[in-house]
């Protein structure tokens, strides 16, 4: 029989599932907007024709407490010399690679992520708890103060991500590889790349999945999570500039599945969840130059479980070494070396 904390958490991924409904993507500089394909029309994106040495970009997809995947295969690439011009990301993907350009080094993300600081502050109190405390958290509307809908505000992941990064790194003009995050627009349904502000309340609002967390607002938009619409965002990084693409997608593999694992309570909303986002990813991973997929297949997109922060560094330690020689192969056709 499925505990009470399972029911909750699949109660509370089924409202997750519920946002998958946007069909727009586009970017920004700033908040400037730039009209840009969706990502239904990706694969009609072409790659731009190299000439001189290529600017290469890295782009890192959500998945929550996968991130640590995102971990494993910058230690890789530290290690290889490899170097980026651009670096976009999602969600959990934003906030490594927010930390990345700021130069913080791997093992130090490792570090802060193994030991679970990462996902506490992320969730500070079990989602079970803020559930059955929800009716109690709905009193204050009752005397007209109507905060924005979702179950955790976020201010102290926020200033724990802050905390992190060196004094003179937290702003995004400051660091020290153009960096972009991509996040949802509540207010008029579409996806930006935000290449300007405090990274902060970026950060914050890539993050905050919809239902999961309050929406953040920044200028005259009210922003969510990226990753409802554009979870690996290989075209952004081409926007940005990059000729030359590395995407890592942490999401779970969708594979062909038997009809008995149907029979288990939540099973469907999770397939529902893993089909929304193979689906938003496809496109992308069309665009990209090189794809590597650490195996991520079993750890929740919320799971607190430092066992779990450990097998995904893992996971993105494995892939990037695997995927290495195509990378070096490729990148010395075009002169780098």
């Amino acid at each position: 029989m499925m505990s009470r904390k399972g029911l909750w958490q699949t109660a509370a991924l089924g409202l997750i599932a519920a946002v998958q409904m946007f069909n727009t993507c586009f970017a920004a500089d700033g908040f400037l907007l730039t009209t840009a394909a969706d990502p239904t029309e990706a694969q009609q994106f072409k790659k731009p024709v190299i000439q001189g040495r290529p600017k290469i970009g890295l782009a890192l997809g959500g998945g929550g407490a996968r991130g640590g995947a995102h971990i494993g295969v910058l230690k890789v690439f530290e290690r290889e010399g490899l170097k980026f011009d651009y670096v976009v990301g999602t969600s959990i993907g934003a906030v490594a690679g927010a930390y990345y350009c700021a130069g913080v080094p791997p093992a130090q993300m490792q570090e802060s992520f193994q030991k679970g600081k990462v996902m506490k502050h992320f969730m500070t109190v079990p989602l079970w708890v803020r559930i059955v405390l929800a009716p109690v958290l709905f009193i204050p509307r009752l005397i007209g103060f109507n905060d924005y809908d979702g179950l955790y505000k976020g201010s102290s992941f926020r200033k724990f991500l802050i905390n992190g990064l060196p004094a003179d790194e937290h702003t995004v003009e400051n660091l020290k590889i153009p960096f972009g995050a991509v996040s949802l627009n509540l207010l008029d349904g579409n996806c930006y790349i935000i290449t300007k502000g405090n990274l902060g309340p970026i950060l914050q609002a890539t993050c905050a999945v919809p239902t999961l967390r309050k929406p953040v607002e920044l200028g005259d938009g009210l922003f969510c999570d990226g990753g409802v619409e554009c979870n690996l965002p290989v075209k952004q990084c081409r926007q940005l500039g990059a000729d030359f693409v590395i995407a890592v997608n942490i999401d779970g593999q969708f594979k062909t599945e038997e009809r008995h694992v149907f029979r288990k309570p939540g099973s469907v909303t999770r397939r529902m969840i893993k089909w929304a986002l193979y689906e938003t990813d496809m496109p992308q991973e069309g665009l990209a130059d090189i794809v590597i997929r650490p195996h991520t297949t079993g750890i929740s997109l919320i799971s607190t479980k430092k066992h779990d922060a450990r097998i995904s560094i893992q996971a993105g330690e494995e892939a990037a070494i695997a995927a290495m020689p195509e990378i070096k192969a490729k990148l010395a056709e075009l002169g780098v070396k």
